[in-house]
């Protein structure tokens, strides 16, 4: 998918960071088709979009919106995810809320992502993010990933990886890349290659869902 033919909508209910949002994708050669305050104008605005065939590859939403400020944002996301499962949603949020992160991935199959705010001052990481998920992957934040992979509930799921294949899991929910994870570790591509097969495999996940799996694999162990 082009960056350029990649449709957003943006719900922030600050209209600087809606601007500033806007303003820096647009500039990367985004289509910020529109931008709204609240939850209930989101889920409208996605849905009229969608009755005209123009619905957007990727959402990009406030988890804290008018009224109530508390959980306006993530309530429209889950929403969206229910009636129009072609778009992406990718949230942002102040802090690390698990129950929010975890409600919004359980029962996803593509395209879904957690923020932090501050990660959107990394203009390149924020970026990727959007383009991740308007793409069908993730893209969570690392301190998102290391909350729900240290879960007590998740040991069933994790207690047959080893803890190398722990940490490339948690890599692979960030939505990098084998060769980008490869870096990280400081290991070969060649390494991450085996143990992302072997993730694989001790997740029940076959060959013949792809690519697919990559999704699959870090859905397994956070809607466990």
């Amino acid at each position: 998918m082009e960056a350029q033919k990649v449709r957003v909508v943006i719900a922030e209910d600050s209209v600087l960071l809606r601007e500033g949002l806007t303003r820096l994708l647009t500039d990367k050669g985004y289509d910020v088709v529109a931008g709204v305050g609240d939850g209930d104008a989101l889920v409208k605005t996605v849905g009229e979009l969608a009755q005209e065939n123009q619905a957007p590859d990727v959402v990009v939403a406030d988890v804290r919106m008018p009224p109530s400020h508390t959980d306006e944002g993530v309530r429209a996301a889950i929403s969206i995810r229910r009636d129009h499962p072609e778009v992406g949603v990718l949230v942002l949020s102040q802090y690390v809320e698990e129950q929010y992160a975890t409600e919004l991935i359980a029962g996803s199959s593509r395209g879904v992502g957690y923020l932090l705010k501050d990660r959107v001052a990394e203009v390149r990481e924020f970026v990727d993010a959007v383009q991740r998920v308007a793409e069908g992957g993730t893209a969570l934040d690392p301190e998102v990933v290391a909350q729900l992979l240290g879960r007590s509930r998740k040991q069933d799921v994790l207690a047959g990886l080893t803890p190398r294949e722990r940490e490339v899991l948690g890599l692979m929910a960030e939505g990098r890349t084998n060769s980008a994870i490869a870096r990280q570790l400081v290991v070969s591509d060649g390494a991450v290659e085996k143990h992302v097969s072997n993730i694989f495999l001790k997740l029940g996940l076959a060959q013949s869902d792809g690519d697919h799996r990559r999704v699959l694999a870090v859905l397994t162990y956070l809607n466990s």
